[in-house]
């Protein structure tokens, strides 16, 4: 008898439950959230929805897939946001971080658009909360820890300072689009009394 490779086999249900993400994420940006079913998922796959449901038990689990794969997304712009940034630089840190909030996460498609509908409010605030949680954490670890170096950081409860001011952005800047980025980067350097007015080093 030929052993069973136990690790392939794990590995082809991971890439398969992948795929079941992928799918139910391009058919919620083509059609949307509440004209998405299981069956669409199934026929844009080519399976049975049998194998669906052997991944997941219902339309709301993948819909939890897909938040976390745009979160996913969405914290690795940010790593290339910190990796890219001028360090020092504290007025394009600022101009540039707007930037990635505008689209990274107001990017039009049909999900993002029912995402943020009223019927799905419960669904677009843990999204928002998981954002929040993530950005402020990997903010705090890496371009709070570099500012230091130049700077005083003149705030006290770090985390729960740039948990209230990325939920708020985000919610001030998605009813009211129009904002200037130069309103947005007052408003978080005001936040979080950054000084912007001593020169930068290269």
């Amino acid at each position: 008898m030929k052993p069973v490779h136990r690790p392939r086999a794990v590995l082809d249900a991971a890439e398969r439950r992948e795929e079941i993400i992928q799918t139910a994420r391009a058919l919620y940006e083509e059609k949307g959230l509440s004209h998405t079913t299981i069956q669409d998922i199934a026929n844009r796959m080519g399976v049975a929805r049998s194998l669906f449901y052997h991944y997941f038990p219902d339309k709301d689990a993948v819909t939890a897939a897909v938040l976390d794969a745009y979160v996913e997304d969405y914290l690795e712009a940010l790593h290339y946001w910190n990796e890219n940034r001028r360090r020092g630089d504290i007025e394009h840190a600022l101009r540039t971080i707007t930037h990635l909030l505008r689209t990274a996460l107001f990017e039009k498609d049909s999900f993002r658009t029912a995402l943020a509908s009223r019927e799905n409010s419960a669904l677009y605030i843990d999204f928002i909360n998981r954002v929040a949680e993530q950005t402020a954490h990997y903010l705090i670890d890496t371009t709070v820890r570099d500012y230091q170096q130049l700077h005083e950081v003149r705030i006290d409860h770090l985390y729960e300072t740039f948990y209230v001011l990325i939920v708020g952005m985000i919610s001030y800047t998605r009813r009211h689009p129009e904002v200037p980025d130069e309103v947005v980067c007052d408003l978080i350097a005001q936040t979080l009394h950054m000084d912007r007015g001593l020169p930068h080093t290269t």
